[in-house]
C-alpha cells in the first residue's frame, strides 16, 4: 500500500503544481494586457514576488490534500515543482518561437533577473508552509 500511497502523493503534488502554473498564466497574461510594456524589466521583477505569494497561498491550501510529510518528501515535492516549472517555461518559450538562449537569459542574476530566487522559494515552499501549519509533523 505504500506504493500507491505514494503515486496518490505524486499525483497530487502534480495537480497542486497545475494549479499553481494556471494561476501564474493568468497572472502574466494579465500583467501582459493591463500593464505598461515599457516597464516590463521592472514588471518582471514584481512579478516574481507575486508569483512566489501564489505558490505559497496554492501550497497552503493544499498541504493538507497532498498530504506529504518529512522533510525529504516535502524537499522532494518542491523539487519536482521546479522541473515541472522549468519544463513548462522551456517547452512554451520554445513553443512560442524563442531560442533557449533567449529562455535561459530570464534567469541570469547577472543581468538583474530573479527568476532563479522564485525557483528556489517554489522548491522550499512546500518545506516552509508545513513548517508553519505543523511544526511537529515533518
Amino acid at each position: 500500500m505504500i506504493f500507491g500511497d505514494a503515486v496518490a502523493i505524486l499525483i497530487r503534488a502534480i495537480l497542486a503544481w497545475a494549479l499553481i502554473i494556471a494561476a501564474e498564466s493568468v497572472h502574466g497574461a494579465l500583467r501582459r494586457i493591463l500593464l505598461d510594456p515599457d516597464t516590463a524589466f521592472a514588471l518582471r521583477q514584481v512579478s516574481v514576488g507575486v508569483a512566489v505569494l501564489i505558490v505559497f497561498a496554492v501550497t497552503w491550501v493544499s498541504d493538507r490534500w497532498m498530504a506529504v510529510r518529512g522533510t525529504g518528501a516535502l524537499l522532494g515535492v518542491g523539487l519536482l515543482w521546479v522541473i515541472l516549472t522549468l519544463a513548462f517555461e522551456f517547452g512554451l518559450g520554445r513553443a512560442l518561437g524563442m531560442s533557449v538562449q533567449q529562455i535561459a537569459e530570464g534567469y541570469d542574476l547577472s543581468k538583474g533577473n530573479i527568476m532563479p530566487l522564485g525557483l528556489l522559494a517554489t522548491a522550499l515552499a512546500p518545506w516552509i508552509v508545513a513548517r508553519l501549519k505543523f511544526k511537529s509533523a515533518i
